[in-house]
């Protein structure tokens, strides 16, 4: 599937980003793949990172803002793939600084769809986040319109342009940059033996970054268009993840914090009309008149029922405390 395909990915120097590189060069055989990014340095410190590890000759650090769009334009030139994986994610930075929130999540979205249809990009795989569903913060109301734009933009592809947009939703991937558990392993390593948890009823899914880079694999490889991708994957009580990571800690439960929620939720009962569930994932599919599900549907989903709810506080399977051990020596 992307074997000589020249890919991009906005946000590049992300986790996400960096696990997408390796994975990439170790299932396929890339013709480029082009980090697009606006930090010169993570640029630099990614490049001397994957320096022996990976084939850097065919790897473009691409300095550009997907707030530019004549920027975008350049870049995409030539590209066959997109992973839309750029935007503010700090819930608090977001509430401070509202306009640049939307100018990167939501202005940049729209430059995305515009320069991939223009420059006669394939597929666009655009990167969804639970708080995007019934949001109760500007990140996630940000990215509702992001995930709408993404979706609709199938719509303009007429006789004119080719490109397929899709988009892949999960929460916080455990372990990665901004999320609890290198916070807490900081706090270890310096000897602390009180962990600060908001709220001990607080449930969460449990997706690592190879899944994450699964998904989107998958949605490059069978997306027909508009569809959202949600992987099925265990949850697991924040309290639990504390004692996992430092047994007999004591918790220090201060409260939950403004825009956060106690459970995560990926699929609402209204999207129960629309979602489909595969063997390890479910699909949204669209819900216009222009969108044909007879001749979209991707084979082997079975309808949910109707006000079904994926949500992380009524999953039905689960991590334990020794299970998340064994999931935490993973990650290291």
């Amino acid at each position: 599937m992307l074997n000589d395909k020249t890919i991009l990915i906005t946000g590049g120097t992300g986790s996400f980003g960096k696990k997408f590189l390796e994975r990439i060069f170790l299932t396929y055989n890339p013709k480029k793949v082009i980090i697009y990014s606006r930090d010169e340095y993570k640029q630099s410190v990614m490049k001397m990172e994957y320096t022996g590890k990976i084939d850097l000759s065919r790897v473009r650090f691409f300095i550009g803002d997907v707030r530019d769009k004549d920027r975008l334009y350049r870049a995409f030139e030539g590209v066959d793939y997109v992973i839309h994986a750029a935007a503010m994610k700090q819930v608090p930075t977001c509430e401070y600084n509202p306009m640049e929130a939307v100018k990167t999540n939501i202005h940049g979205a729209q430059n995305v769809i515009d320069a991939a249809l223009d420059c006669g990009v394939e597929k666009v795989v655009a990167l969804s986040t639970d708080k995007a569903v019934n949001p109760i913060n500007l990140y996630g109301g940000t990215k509702l319109v992001s995930d709408k734009l993404f979706i609709a933009a199938n719509a303009y592809r007429g006789n004119n342009y080719k490109t397929i947009f899709s988009v892949v939703r999960y929460g916080n991937v455990a372990g990665s940059r901004g999320s609890v558990i290198p916070i807490w392993r900081q706090l270890i390593e310096e000897g602390e033996d009180t962990l600060g948890v908001t709220d001990l009823r607080m449930t969460r899914f449990w997706i690592t970054l190879d899944q994450g880079v699964d998904l989107v694999f998958k949605a490059l490889q069978e997306s027909k268009g508009g569809e959202v991708y949600i992987s099925k994957i265990p949850s697991f009580h924040i309290g639990d993840l504390a004692k996992a990571m430092l047994p007999g800690c004591k918790i220090n439960e201060f409260g939950i914090r403004e825009g956060e929620k106690l459970h995560e939720v990926m699929v609402t009962k209204d999207d129960s009309l629309m979602t489909y569930e595969y063997e390890k994932h479910y699909i949204i599919y669209p819900h216009f008149e222009w969108w044909d599900l007879s001749k979209n549907f991707l084979p082997g989903g079975k309808k949910v029922e109707t006000g079904f709810e994926y949500n992380s506080g009524d999953n039905v399977e689960w991590l334990n405390v020794e299970q998340l051990q064994q999931e935490l020596k993973k990650l290291k």
